[in-house]
């Protein structure tokens, strides 16, 4: 078995450099606190921003939601799986979202993953062999995914060069150019000069893709994200939100002009050829969005901010980083796969749970820890893993 040969030398040799992945089994709902393989640990390890996904409310809604209209949808949007929780999670959305697109209306996909790749090749098939793609260097994988799928001409530009990204759109002769970018870099939490890139948009006539995928539900003063935190509203913005971190449940959505959407209808195939998410899902989505648009989704955000500033003065030990960051995500570089893998298991050894990042997701040589918050942690969460830092930053 020549082939299953190669396939183990492969994964030997990811063994080999720290490389290796390993799933882990939570054997109860995502909360700060939770069982995992058998051990109760203290999670900072999800992206359940504001603490949603254990939501009473929310799993009262899905379970509404299964009784109304079952456990699937049957079939794709465009053939009959598109209900009516579908429907009307997409009007509310395009609301939400209203303040800042022209003409807004909204597309609801099963994941983010598709979000973007739908988006990235639509865009593109409207005028095949004569777009750009100007993407930066730190999107996520999911865009870099659906530049190639798109069949068009990328241009990377240096993460967050907005002069590069000047010169690169100056230079180009594409009938469509299409700027894309994460506005939550969800690796190093710092957030894209949304302003100045719309700015440039404008000047060159391309659209602007935002992934906020890690900005929705956060950012904001409802929660409507990266282009409420910035108090942008252009008709060339195309913007992509999960609902599966601060939502709390699962799925994503596009907003963006009603033209815009209609021709992701016509031609999005992630959208066309696939059954739709369980209507179910979409019913529970409605009220996860009014609790992220209340007064408790404020204090939520609040929670948020005044455990990063707890955060910020976490012990570092000399030759790691704590990177700058005004989110949840508060990345901690170490460097070495051997060196953050240790400090990862050590923590755990506390009883603390937090991811350890390595190649391909970060650059090599730059693993880190990858710290998140939740609303649902406490000051006393955050003392506990201050505590344990401070421990790993006094060894030798």
């Amino acid at each position: 078995m020549a082939m299953l040969d190669t396939l183990q030398k492969e994964i030997d040799r990811l063994d080999a450099q720290g490389l290796r992945r390993r799933r882990r089994t939570a054997e109860t709902a995502c909360a700060p606190n939770l069982m995992l393989d058998g051990q109760r640990v203290l999670s900072f390890n999800s992206n359940d921003y504001l603490g949603l996904a254990a939501d009473t409310r929310i799993a009262a809604a899905l379970k509404e939601g299964v009784s109304l209209y079952g456990a699937g949808s049957g079939a794709s949007h465009l053939v009959s799986g598109h209900s009516k929780a579908h429907e009307e999670l997409e009007e509310r959305l395009a609301a939400f979202e209203a303040p800042h697109l022209e003409q807004a209306r909204a597309l609801y996909l099963s994941t983010g993953y598709m979000a973007n790749l739908a988006v990235l090749t639509a865009l593109a098939a409207a005028t095949p062999g004569e777009v750009e793609i100007f993407s930066d260097a730190l999107n996520h994988a999911s865009i870099i995914d659906g530049t190639r799928l798109a069949r068009a001409k990328v241009t990377v530009y240096a993460h967050s060069d907005v002069g590069a990204l000047e010169a690169a759109l100056a230079a180009s002769t594409a009938k469509t150019k299409i700027v894309v970018t994460d506005s939550v870099f969800s690796m190093d939490g710092d957030i894209a000069p949304l302003p100045q890139i719309l700015d440039l948009c404008e000047r060159f006539a391309a659209w602007l893709v935002v992934d906020d995928a890690h900005g929705f539900g956060v950012l904001g003063e409802h929660g409507r994200g990266a282009l409420e935190h910035f108090k942008l509203r252009s008709p060339q913005l195309v913007y992509m939100g999960t609902l599966g971190k601060a939502a709390g449940v699962s799925g994503a959505f596009v907003a963006a002009h009603e033209t815009v959407i209609d021709w992701l209808v016509q031609r999005a195939r992630p959208y066309i050829y696939t059954t739709a998410a369980a209507p179910a899902l979409a019913h529970a989505l409605l009220t996860s969005i009014a609790l992220i648009d209340s007064r408790e989704g404020q204090q939520r955000r609040a929670q948020l901010d005044l455990l990063r500033h707890q955060l910020a003065g976490m012990p570092v030990r000399a030759g790691w980083l704590h990177l700058d960051s005004a989110t949840p995500i508060q990345p901690l570089v170490i460097g070495g796969n051997a060196e953050v893998m240790a400090a990862a298991q050590a923590l755990e050894a506390q009883g603390l749970w937090v991811s350890a990042i390595r190649a391909p997701t970060v650059p090599a040589g730059t693993a880190r820890l990858r710290i998140t918050l939740s609303a649902a942690h406490t000051h006393d969460d955050v003392a506990r893993l201050l505590a344990a830092l401070g421990q790993l930053a006094q060894e030798a």
